[in-house]
C-alpha cells in the first residue's frame, strides 16, 4: 500500500427498512493505497452499506469521515464531491451515446451555448490511452463489449478524481485476460492513493488484488482481516455463520447409458464443429475462454441459433431442434447465462416465475386449477431450499442465490432427462454455491444428466465427471474427473 493514511470512516452505521435493520451498527475504513474487500452472502448489507456511502440512502445513525473529517453525504452529487464513485454491477451508461458522451454525462465540455464534443473527445481519449484501454473516444457505447463498458465506467470514475472508488462484482462477466487488465488498472490506481472497494463472491480473487477483508452477515459488522492472514476457510466461516465442511459436494458415480450424444453441430457462427456425449447421472463440464462457443452451443442444442447443422441424438433417437419447444419435447432443459436478462420475469412473482414453464399442468379450457400451481411452486421451493416470505413475493426482491434456484425450479418442474446449466453459481454467494452444488449432486444421483457451462475453473474440476474444453467454437479436447486441473484446461484451451 502506498501509505496508512486513513481515507474513509464509516462509523456505527444503521439503516432501518419497514421491517427489516438493513444495518446495525457497522463500522469499516478504508487506507489510501489499498484494496479493501468487502464480503458477505446476498442480504448481509454489504449493497445497503455502499447506497449510504454513495449518497442513494441516509443512514439512520451513524457517521461518515472523509480524510478525519465528518462528511454530510446526503445525495449522489455530495458523494462524487467528497471524492467517492461507485462502479455498480449494473452499469449505469448511456448505449446510444459515444464514449466520451458517457465519461462526461451531466457535466459536458461546453463552447458557448453548445456542446464542445471535440474537446470531450480529446480529454476522454487521453484517459482512455493513460490507462492501455483500446477504445475510441468517438464509438458509440452499445458496440463495445461488456468488459469494454465496465472499463469506460472506471474512466469515468477515474475523470471525476475521485480518491475511494467502489468496484461491485466488477469480474463477473468479463475474461481471465480482462480480469488481468482490471487488476493492473486497479494496482496503478492504489499506486496513486486511490482506496478501492472491491465486493465480489469469487474468493479466489482475494489472494491476488486485495489487502484486507470485512465481512458481514445478517446487516452485522462480523469482522476485518488481513488477507495474507486468512485462509478462504476462515472467511466463508465467517460469511455463513458456520464452517462449510463439503463447499463442492459430489459423489463420483459410475455413469449409466448414453443420454445425450451430438455430433458435427454447427450453427455458422460461433460453433463450428461439436461433438461430445452425455450419460445418465453425469455431470459434464464445458470449459474454455470467453468466446469459445460453450454458450452458444448449448443455445444451439435448445433452439436458440435458428438454422444449425449437426445432429443430436436423445436416449438413442435422433431429434430435431429448431425452437425450444422442441427441445422441451425431448427432455431437455436449459437455465441461462444471465438469469436477469434472459430467465426472469423480475416484476412478476416467485410463483409465476416457478410456473410459467408447465402452463398446461393447471390451466384447462374454463379454469385455473390453483391448488395445482401453489402444489408445483411449493414443491420446489421446499426441494431447494429456496428463501421467500411467500409465493407471491417479487421476485426482483429476491437475494441472487434464491433468484438462481426459482429459476432452476421452474426448469425442473419441466421434468427434463437434460438439464443445461450456464453459469450455474455466478453472482451468488458462497453459501447458495454450496447448495446449488448440493442441489446438482442430488439430481445426478437421481439419474438426470447435466450439462454444466461455466468461467469457474474450480467449480469445473471440483463438479465434473468429465470435462470438454471449447477452443474458437471446436472441442479441443475431453478430460476424465481424475485428469482434471488448471493447468491442463488451459493447455487445451489456448490450443
Amino acid at each position: 500500500m502506498a501509505e496508512e493514511k486513513i481515507l474513509l470512516r464509516m462509523e456505527h452505521i444503521t439503516k432501518t427498512f419497514p421491517g427489516v435493520k438493513a444495518l446495525d451498527d457497522v463500522s469499516f475504513d478504508l487506507k489510501a493505497g489499498e484494496v479493501h474487500a468487502l464480503l458477505g452472502e446476498n442480504g448481509a448489507g454489504k449493497s445497503t452499506l455502499i447506497k449510504v456511502l454513495g449518497g442513494i440512502y441516509h443512514p439512520d445513525a451513524g457517521d461518515i469521515y472523509i480524510n478525519g473529517e465528518k462528511a454530510d453525504i446526503h445525495s449522489v452529487t455530495s458523494a462524487q464531491r467528497n471524492g467517492i464513485a461507485i462502479i455498480h454491477q449494473e452499469l449505469v451508461l448511456v448505449p446510444y451515446m459515444t464514449v466520451a458522451e458517457n465519461i462526461f454525462l451531466g457535466r459536458e465540455v461546453m463552447k458557448g451555448k453548445f456542446v464542445n464534443h471535440r474537446a470531450m473527445e480529446t480529454e476522454a481519449q487521453k484517459l482512455l490511452d493513460e490507462y492501455d484501454m483500446h477504445v475510441q473516444a468517438s464509438e458509440l457505447l452499445v458496440n463495445l463489449s461488456i468488459a469494454q463498458q465496465q472499463m469506460v465506467e472506471i474512466v469515468k470514475a477515474i475523470s471525476y478524481h475521485s480518491r475511494i472508488l467502489v468496484m461491485d462484482e466488477p469480474t463477473s462477466s468479463i475474461s481471465d485476460k480482462e480480469v488481468e487488465h482490471l487488476f493492473k488498472i486497479m494496482r496503478t490506481l492504489t499506486e496513486e492513493g486511490v482506496g478501492i472497494i472491491y465486493i465480489s463472491h469469487k474468493m479466489s480473487e482475494l489472494q491476488e488484488i486485495c489487502d484486507r477483508v470485512t465481512v458481514m452477515r445478517d446487516g452485522g459488522y462480523v469482522g476485518t482481516r488481513v488477507v495474507k492472514e486468512t485462509s478462504n476457510d476462515e472467511l466463508i466461516a465467517m460469511m455463513v455463520g458456520r464452517t462449510l465442511t463439503s463447499y463442492y459436494t459430489r459423489d463420483f458415480l459410475e455413469g449409466g447409458d448414453e443420454v445425450l450424444k451430438v455430433q458435427h453441430l454447427s450453427d455458422g457462427d460461433m460453433v463450428r464443429d461439436v461433438s461430445f456425449e452425455a450419460r445418465k447421472g453425469e455431470i459434464v463440464g464445458f470449459a474454455g475462454l470467453v468466446g469459445a462457443g460453450r454458450s452458444e452451443t448449448m443455445q444451439a442444442i435448445f433452439g436458440l441459433s435458428g438454422h444449425i447443422k449437426g445432429q443430436i441424438f436423445v436416449e438413442g433417437k435422433e431429434v430435431q431442434i429448431h425452437t425450444p419447444l422442441d427441445a422441451l419435447a425431448s427432455g431437455i432443459a436449459l437455465v441461462p447465462e444471465d438469469r436477469k436478462k434472459d430467465g426472469l420475469y423480475l416484476s412478476q412473482s416467485v410463483r409465476y416465475n416457478m410456473t410459467i414453464e408447465v402452463l398446461k399442468s393447471f390451466i384447462g379450457k374454463m379454469r385455473v386449477d390453483a391448488k395445482k400451481e401453489e402444489e408445483i411452486t411449493q414443491k420446489y421451493i421446499d426441494m431447494l431450499s429456496i428463501k421467500t416470505p411467500t409465493h407471491e413475493q417479487r421476485i426482483g426482491n429476491l437475494s441472487g442465490g434464491n433468484q438462481q434456484k426459482v429459476l432452476i425450479g421452474r426448469w425442473l418442474a419441466t421434468q427434463p432427462k437434460i438439464l443445461i446449466l450456464d453459469e450455474p453459481t455466478r453472482g451468488v454467494d458462497v453459501g447458495a454455491k454450496s447448495e446449488i452444488y448440493t442441489i446438482m449432486n442430488q439430481l445426478a444421483k437421481q439419474g438426470m444428466t447435466i450439462l454444466m457451462v461455466s468461467s469457474e475453473l474450480p467449480e469445473i474440476i471440483n463438479m465434473s465427471d468429465r470435462v470438454y474444453v471449447f477452443a474458437e467454437g471446436l472441442v479441443t479436447g475431453c478430460l476424465k474427473h481424475d485428469e482434471v486441473s488448471q493447468e491442463s484446461i488451459m493447455k487445451l484451451a489456448a490450443s
